[in-house]
C-alpha cells in the first residue's frame, strides 16, 4: 500500500493568530472546531489534503496517555512547550485497523485505535458530526516526528467545495521536509509508512542541506520542517503576501516563508507537481 498525504497538523501557540496569519496568505480557513480532548482547530482544506492549524485551547480536557495509548491532546501540547511547528503527518486511509497492523509488522511502534468526533460548521451554517478513526505510529529515535492514518467516518460532511477555494490558488502539499541527522532512523521510520512517491513525498534532509536550501532557517534536529504547498500561480500568491504584510524569501523555482514567520515552520510555495 502506498500512502498519500491526508493532512499536516501545524502546532501553534495563538490559534486565533495563526488563523489570521494563514488568512493573510491567502488561505481560506473552515470555521474554528474543538476536540473534546483539549485541542482546537482551523483547517485549509485544498484537493484531497489539508493544513490543519492546531491550538490547544482547553487544556484541562488534556489527558494523559494510558500504556498502550497515544495522546494527541497530551502530544502537541508537549510539542508547543519545546516550540512551534509541524508537530505531525497525517495519512489518508479507509482502514486504520489494518493501517495498524502494517506498522507493526514494519518494526514501528504503534498504539490503540482512538476514535473521536466534533461538530464541524457547514458552509450554509448549520452543524454536522464529523468523526475519525486514527492509527498512530512512531520511532523512538524521533520522538517529536509522530505519523498518523485518519479513517474519515462521514468524508461526505468534511469535504466542501466552498472551503477549497482560495485566493493564493493553493491545491496540494507537493512536498514535507524532515530534518534529522540520522538519516537512517529517518528513512526506516517513512520506509514503515509505506508512503506514495508523489503524493506522500518526505524529503528527509540535515540540517546543514536544510540550511542550504533555506539560508537562515533554524529546526531542531528530528523535528518537520515545514511543507511546500502547490499554488496555481506564483505571482498571485506572492501578491497576496506582498499587499498582507508576509514577510517571504524568493527561490529559484518560488518562494519561501521562514520559520520565524511561519509559525515554526519553512512554508515553500511553488507550482503544483
Amino acid at each position: 500500500m502506498k500512502r498519500a498525504i491526508d493532512h499536516l497538523v501545524l502546532a501553534v501557540d495563538d490559534l486565533t493568530a495563526a488563523s489570521d496569519f494563514y488568512e493573510r496568505m491567502g488561505f481560506t480557513l473552515t470555521p474554528r472546531a474543538q476536540h473534546p480532548f483539549g485541542t482546537g482547530n482551523r483547517l485549509a482544506q485544498l484537493q484531497g489534503c489539508f493544513l490543519e492549524i492546531l491550538g490547544v485551547t482547553a487544556p484541562a480536557d488534556i489527558l494523559e496517555a494510558g500504556p498502550g495509548q497515544f495522546s494527541f491532546g497530551a502530544f502537541n501540547q508537549d510539542y508547543l512547550a519545546r516550540g512551534q511547528g509541524l508537530s505531525m503527518i497525517v495519512l489518508q486511509t479507509k482502514d486504520a485497523a489494518s493501517d495498524r497492523e502494517d506498522f507493526k509488522r514494519n518494526n514501528l511502534k504503534t498504539y490503540d485505535l482512538f476514535d473521536f468526533s466534533r461538530l464541524a460548521r457547514l458552509p450554509d451554517g448549520s452543524d454536522a458530526t464529523v468523526g475519525f478513526t486514527l492509527a498512530f505510529a512512531s520511532i523512538p529515535e524521533l520522538p517529536e516526528a509522530v505519523a498518523f492514518t485518519c479513517q474519515q467516518w462521514r468524508p461526505d460532511l468534511f469535504w466542501k467545495s466552498e472551503y477549497q477555494s482560495h485566493l493564493n490558488g493553493a491545491q496540494k502539499i507537493n512536498e514535507v521536509f524532515l530534518v534529522s541527522e540520522n538519516p537512517l532512523s529517518a528513512k526506516k521510520f517513512l520506509r514503515g509508512l509505506e508512503l506514495h512517491p508523489l503524493y506522500g513525498h518526505v524529503n528527509v534532509m540535515s540540517e546543514s542541506e536544510f540550511q542550504r536550501r533555506f539560508p537562515g532557517a533554524l529546526i531542531v534536529d528530528g523535528r518537520f520542517g515545514g511543507y511546500q504547498v502547490g499554488v496555481d500561480t506564483l505571482e498571485v500568491a506572492r501578491n497576496l503576501c506582498d499587499k498582507n504584510g508576509v514577510t517571504y524569501v524568493n527561490s529559484d523555482t518560488g518562494f519561501w516563508v521562514g520559520p520565524e514567520t511561519g509559525l515554526g515552520c519553512v512554508i515553500e510555495f511553488n507550482t503544483c507537481v
